[in-house]
This record gives C-alpha cells, structure tokens and sequence, in this order.
C-alpha cells in the first residue's frame, strides 16, 4: 500500500477486524474504498460493484468466522474489498496482471475464496451444496452466498432458491440490489424489487433494525408476533422469496454498518434449519462520484485519474472489433425489418447498446439468461424474422443444450455473433473463447465462420443475413482489428470456401480465425530461412472447403491448422478429411496448432498466446520442426 492508513494497515486478516470497535468499523470502510479506487485507478478492472459492497464486505469478515464460515461472492467482480482484509492488500496492485490476482475469487489464490466464480448465478447453487456437506459432516459453519439483483435474474439462481427452500439447511443469501448489473437490470425481478422499495411502507433504519430484532426472536415461537409478518411482506415484501422456502429480511440501507451489524448478528446466531434472504438495498459506485455518476457506475474502467476519473483511452483509431459487427448489423436492418438484436445483460459489450439505440423495438436485453436467449431467438426465427444473438464465446457455453437441442436439431436460422473468440487477456481462463469452434463444429445444420481481420467480419455478417435454412455462427476477438478498409455491405463469401491469402511451396498454412496476421509473419521469417510457405485462411470449420483442402494437400509435404481454440476443433475437422480421404498415406506431414490442454491464466494476451504456443515464434518453429521430422502421420486402421 501506499498510505498511512490509520486502520487498514492494521488489518491483515479478518481476525483483525474483530477486534475494532463500531465506529472503527466506519472508519475502515472508507479507507477499503478509498485503496480499491486508488488501486483499481493503476490497474484497470471492475470498480463500481466493489464500491457497493464495502460496508457489508467489513462487516460480514467482522460477523462470521471466515474462512471457517464460507463466503461466497457471485461473480466475483465485487470481491476487491474482500481481498484487501482477506491477507492479499499488498498484492492488490497486481489485480488482472501476469501472476497477479485474479479479477475474480479463486479457490487456489486465498482459502477465503471457497468457491471460483466469473460467470454470474452460482453462488446460491454452491453454497447450498456446501451448507449440505456441512450438515453431512456435522460441521456448524454458517454459509453465506452475495447474489447481486441482476445475477438473481438467471433461471440458476431460481433452480438453487426452489432446491434451498426445501433442504431443510441453515444458509444465509444476501440479495445485493444496486438497480444494476452491469446495466440496467430487466424484467420481472427487476419490477419486483423495485415495487418492494417503493412501497407506501418503507422501514427507517430504528424501525428496520427494531422490526428485524423482533422478527428473529419470535420466529420460531408457535405464535409468531404482528412484526415478523409486517417485516416479511409489508405491502409485498419478500412475498416470492417467502414462498419459495426463504426467511426473508428486508429491504435495508447496505451501507449502515450499524443496521448490517445487527441483521447479521441475528442471522448468524439465530437456529433456523431453512435458508434466509436478506434483502439490502446498495448504490453501485458508492463513494466516487464519478462512478456515482456514470451510466454505468463505472462497471469495468481501464487504467483511471483518480481526481479527474478520466479513464485511458486506446491510442488506436481503428474500430474494435464488437463495433463494427455493431455498425455493419444496422447498416443491414435500416434495408431489412426482419433482423432483431438480442443481448443477454451485455448490451455494451457485445455492441448491442449501438444497434438498440437505432432499433429500440428490435433489440431484446433478456437479462442474465443465455439457455432463454438462444430459444428466445429460436421462437423468432420459426416466425420469419434473423435473430442474431450476440453473446460472448464463454457465455454461450452456459446455453449449450439450447445451441443442439432448440436450434440445431431444428434447424433453425439464428446468427450467433460471439464475441471475445480466444484469448481475452486480463479477465483470464473464465472468459477466454476457448470452445466454440469445438462444441459448435460437432454440431449437425451448422455453418461456423471465423473472422481473420474486422474486414472478413463484415463479410461474415453480410453473409449471415441469406443462411435462412440453418444455424450460423461467426466468431471474433476482443479489442481492435488490424486497420484494414472495410468493404461495403454488399460483399458476401460463397458457404464453405476459403481463400487463399499466398502462395508458395513444399509448406501450407490453413488458419482458421485471428491468427493470420501471426502466421503472415511467420512467413516472413521463413523466406529468409529459404522457406516459402502457403498461406489460407480457411473461413469455414464447418462445412469445410475440402477441394481446396485436397488441393493443398495433394501439393505440398506439410500441412498446418491453426486455430485459436481447443482440441477437436477445425484442425481435428480437417484431419478427419484428410485421412477419409487417404491423403495421409502419400508421406503428408499434418499437424495442427491449437489451444493447449490447460487453462491459461490472466496476462497481456500477447503473452498468452506466446504462453499457448500460437504466436508466430511458435508458428515458426512448428513448421520448423515438421520439415526436420521424419515421423510421417499414417492413416489409421
């Protein structure tokens, strides 16, 4: 750290913090806050939800016995304050860097981190197999799950509420509700919230705190008083939880230490076998008021001033790539009615925000909910209309059966733009796109398109709006594209065709996806070593172009696949073709170059991909290598 704090530079671990008194409590607050701004201003990463959660983040190590009682933050982008006072503030500054923190909790960085976490609406299903193991184990230790508004909104956190109301099993959720997510909330839930805090009845702090304390202490009496059923469901409070098995407590100000105190306290001592919602009410960037502010309360920054809270901007004036998919979708739905926009709680990220604010009555936020989104889309593509579902590689794993089972087997026409294909740098192995090409290339009715250069996307997308008999998919990276004209919305790509991007001998490279510009100076290396090398971009996992496979292979000695994706993606495709077909039998050396068996964790994504072997060293020394070989691949029996 770099101040002199006059508390947290005492506090190293929430044994620490026990011994504070309440007004110490407060003051250590705004000092956690006043680090993790400081902090997050060198580091970039997620800063508004962080800020939300300061005072009940002190208070929750204050009131259970941490790490024994597990605390489980869903998402994970809030946790910065808990790993200031978990034993990890001098590292604080490392957060999203090579070797550094994790942006995210993770059970092999801190035993304060029982659960890993990045993708939302797991806490509750976690925490209450881990409340269930402790009952299995006659263990006591609480179990507490932080669940933001928008996190509460996905069918998963429903599917653990209907499980955890009827265990029989003390545990204790947090409902967090900022009236964000990343942005607004929507939907039901987000109506729901907001009608039990706009009630005619909204409780003052004394009458909450007194409410609560009463309402604890009588609720397991056979006759419960007036004021436990007042605090439940005045007016509608807490009505849906109530009915799904919960003890709910609530609405209170999350940033009342002395009120958090006390509801806590209470839960925590109280014996109650069942689960129990608290139900707090926080702001989103509290305490910076540029966060405050913002439209987005400063979800995710880059690197910031912290008095002027002006963030870094990229140097570059190429458009990334997320906006020219953006761009290039309008372009095509001010000349076609039919194309819909659909974003499950990404509206920004995935450049839905962009089309939305030209088609307001044709993009659809649906929320936290990707398994909806995909069959969402489906329902629209039986009646006529392009839905393009525009959802990041990783998220779209969580909707998977919906992707087979209501799309693919059906064969139905939506157009799934995914977003941040590869290696995503700082926000690690839980949001690289590491297996889309896989577990969509499998897939039956499919077409899968991955863009090289931003200029190959907009092709893909004008492509994608004529695929009305099937499923299709283009996928490309996060960040800028390499500054190339774009052509106009005209220029289509013939299914399943590749191109070839240079000519040469003895040596071919097909790559599939972002990797050209790598394999292009490769190339480069080669032909002053002698070595002049083909080069295509293949654009297709599926279908495939196999006369130019066949071509390239019939021509050359060695064949390379590149991919910025796992096994048993398009070079698993293309070997498949190839030994079908009996090439590998003609002395063909064909290897393919892919993502390693393993996670990659947080760094620069140009370290990572040098980490992943997919750099153009690697690309070099790869080709290198299969020249030197004399172990030819033969065709299997």
């Amino acid at each position: 750290m770099n101040k002199n704090y006059k508390i947290l530079n005492s506090i190293n671990f929430p044994s620490d913090i026990k011994k504070l008194s309440h007004s110490e409590l407060k003051v250590l607050a705004n000092e956690v806050r006043e680090e993790m701004i400081d902090a997050v201003s060198e580091t970039g990463g997620h800063l508004g939800a962080g800020l939300g959660v300061v005072e009940l983040t002190v208070v929750l190590h204050y009131i259970f016995n941490t790490p024994n009682d597990k605390l489980i933050w869903d998402v994970g982008h809030q946790s910065y304050p808990h790993k200031i006072l978990t034993g990890r503030k001098d590292k604080i500054r490392t957060l999203r860097k090579g070797s550094g923190l994790s942006g995210f909790t993770k059970r092999l960085e801190s035993e304060y981190d029982p659960f890993g976490a990045a993708h939302s609406s797991t806490s509750i299903s976690s925490a209450i197999g881990i409340a269930v193991a402790n009952k299995l184990s006659n263990k006591s230790d609480d179990v507490v799950a932080v669940i933001g508004d928008g996190a509460i909104s996905a069918g998963m956190a429903y599917e653990a509420m209907n499980n955890a109301g009827s265990s029989k099993t003390k545990l204790i959720v947090i409902l967090n509700d900022n009236d964000m997510s990343i942005a607004k909330p929507v939907g039901a839930m987000r109506a729901y919230l907001a009608k039990i805090l706009s009630g005619k009845i909204y409780f003052s702090l004394r009458e909450t705190i007194k409410l609560i304390i009463s309402a604890f202490s009588k609720r397991f009496s056979k006759k419960a008083g007036k004021a436990e059923d007042f605090l439940r469901s005045a007016v509608t409070g807490g009505t849906l939880f109530s009915s799904m098995g919960f003890y709910y407590v609530g609405p209170i100000d999350g940033h009342d230490i002395d009120a958090l105190i006390s509801v806590l306290k209470n839960a925590k001592e109280i014996n109650y076998e069942g689960p129990i919602m608290i139900h707090i009410k926080t702001e989103k960037g509290k305490g910076y008021s540029f966060a405050e502010k913002s439209e987005d309360k400063y979800h995710g920054v880059s690197k910031f001033n912290v008095n002027t809270g002006v963030q870094e901007k990229s140097k570059s004036n190429i458009p990334s790539y997320t906006k020219v998919f953006a761009n290039t979708l309008v372009k095509h739905a001010e000349k076609d009615s039919k194309i819909v926009g659909i974003t499950a709680a990404m509206p920004s990220g995935t450049g839905m925000d962009i089309f939305g604010s030209k088609f307001p009555s044709r993009t659809f936020d649906v929320g936290i909910a990707e398994q909806h989104a995909v069959t969402f889309a489906a329902g629209l593509a039986t009646e006529g209309f392009k839905p393009y579902a525009a959802i990041y590689s990783t998220f779209l794993q969580r909707a998977y059966d919906q992707v087979v089972h209501d799309v693919a087997i059906q064969s139905l026409p939506v157009r799934f733009a995914i977003d941040r294909a590869g290696l995503v740098g700082a926000d690690g192995p839980t949001h690289a796109g590491s297996f889309d090409i896989t577990y969509l290339s499998t897939l039956p009715n499919f077409v899968v398109m991955a863009a090289s250069d931003e200029s190959e996307l907009v092709k893909m997308i004008n492509t994608s709006i004529d695929i009305n008999d099937r499923p299709s998919a283009f996928r490309y990276p996060r960040g800028n594209g390499v500054g190339i004209e774009l052509p106009n919305i005209s220029e289509k790509i013939e299914i399943g065709k590749g191109r070839l991007i240079k000519e040469g001998k003895k040596v071919a490279i097909i790559n599939f996806g972002a990797r050209l510009n790598e394999c292009l100076i490769a190339r480069e290396n080669l032909l002053k070593k002698g070595v002049n090398i083909t080069l295509v971009d293949a654009r297709f996992a599926k279908p495939l172009d196999e006369n130019l496979i066949w071509q390239i292979a019939t021509d050359h000695e060695v064949v390379i696949t590149i991919e910025e994706g796992s096994i048993g993606g398009f070079g698993s495709h293309v070997g498949q073709f190839l030994n079908e077909k009996n090439l590998l039998d003609n002395n063909l050396k064909f290897r393919s170059m892919f993502l390693p068996d393993r996670f990659i964790d947080h760094d620069k994504p140009e370290i990572m991909y040098k980490y992943a072997g997919l750099d153009s060293f690697n690309i070099e020394s790869k080709i290198l290598d299969t020249l030197n070989s004399k172990v030819v691949i033969k065709k299997s029996n």
